[in-house]
């Protein structure tokens, strides 16, 4: 039997195609001003690195279901940020970074060949790779009305979005989770920007308004590498239905996917911590301040983007070209076409960079 790779079946990883652009823009006398990934700059908070120490000499494994203490502080900043009341410490599950856990999840649930997986139309890359990755099919759709007869097993949503910036209020959510309801789909809402809002306010699917009092078959993933900067500490969660939950747990505990012990002290404190993050909400605050008037004032149109970390973008022309032109000023960007054909026009120009870059930038603009 000839073995098939993995890697075959997957698409190109997105990023390798900026190498030319990259160089581009590295070769700006003035440097780079890398906006094309949201990679936080900005430092951990004392109280987080303090946390992390504290448990540094401990030597034996930590338990995939996560400490008592670091469930708990979930829900409680679930609670206290969103006004999510009433979530089960129980249903907490700590990820190794929800990258992971999204790329993961279609097998995890045990989904294959015969189920379907429904992505947004505009959509982090990952959602596709998870579907791929268990042999499901996949079919972009924002709206119901596209999807026709099919019958799906899992449907992706994305609020605030990545890369749009896009806010799903209240009725949608709640006509997406009733349309799964009827069809017996779980739905999985990918929540890391829900506590970055400019122009609107997002909304949970685990929001009372969204699911009337019922948690069946929904999932909310949320992440602490932005507001609290942990993308290198690969620190999140996933919470909602907690038969779903305990599902995911026992073929965890099997897979070995536990987040370490000193993480999980670190991810405690940051979830009971509310100073940290809301510093740091300003910092993005001020920075997309910046950014968005210059490149208004550079002649881009920009759609969306009420809320998250990044601008979605265009000139009415090829995303492509785009990136060229702006790599030729030394700031390198993503193009649109990374996240589904509907994007192809745009680019996604990422606020996660030093205040003095941000200014570099808008100046090369202006």
């Amino acid at each position: 039997m000839t073995r098939v790779p993995v890697a075959s079946s997957l698409p190109d990883f997105p990023w390798d195609s900026l190498a030319e652009a990259k160089a581009t823009a590295t070769a700006h006398p003035e440097g780079i001003v890398n906006l094309s990934v949201g990679t936080p700059v900005d430092p951990v908070a004392p109280v987080i690195r303090a946390a992390l120490a504290s448990v540094s000499a401990v030597p034996g494994y930590p338990t995939t279901a996560g400490t008592a203490e670091l469930r708990a502080a979930a829900a409680d900043a679930l609670d206290r940020r969103y006004g999510l009341a009433g979530l089960a410490p129980s249903a907490v599950l700590p990820v190794i970074g929800t990258k992971e856990l999204i790329a993961w999840l279609p097998r995890l649930l045990g989904l294959g060949r015969d189920d379907l997986v429904v992505i947004p139309e505009l959509a982090y890359p990952t959602y596709e790779v998870g579907a791929k990755l268990a042999g499901a099919r996949v079919l972009r759709a924002d709206g119901l009305a596209r999807l026709g007869p099919e019958r799906a097993s899992l449907v992706f949503v994305n609020s605030p979005s990545n890369p749009t910036g896009k806010v799903l209020g209240v009725d949608h959510l709640r006509k997406v989770v009733d349309w799964a309801r009827e069809r017996g789909a779980i739905v999985a809402s990918d929540e890391c920007y829900l506590g970055l809002s400019w122009d609107a306010e997002p909304v949970s699917i685990l929001d009372e308004r969204v699911h009337g009092g019922d948690l069946t078959g929904l999932l909310a993933i949320h992440s602490l590498s932005k507001t609290s900067n942990l993308a290198s500490y690969r620190a999140g969660f996933v919470t909602g239905d907690p038969s779903l939950v305990a599902e995911l747990l026992e073929v965890r505990k099997h897979a070995g996917m536990i987040v370490p012990l000193p993480v999980q002290a670190a991810m405690t404190a940051a979830l009971s911590d509310d100073v940290h993050e809301d510093e740091q909400r300003e910092r993005y605050r001020r920075r997309r301040d910046v950014l968005l008037t210059a490149v208004r004032g550079a002649g881009f149109t920009v759609e969306h983007s009420e809320a998250g970390l990044y601008l979605w973008a265009t000139r009415g022309e090829h995303g492509r070209k785009t990136v060229q032109w702006l790599a030729e000023r030394g700031i390198l960007v993503a193009p649109g076409d990374f996240y589904g054909p509907d994007g192809t026009d745009f680019v996604r120009i990422a606020l996660t960079e030093t205040d003095e870059r941000i200014e570099t930038a808008a100046a090369r603009l202006r």
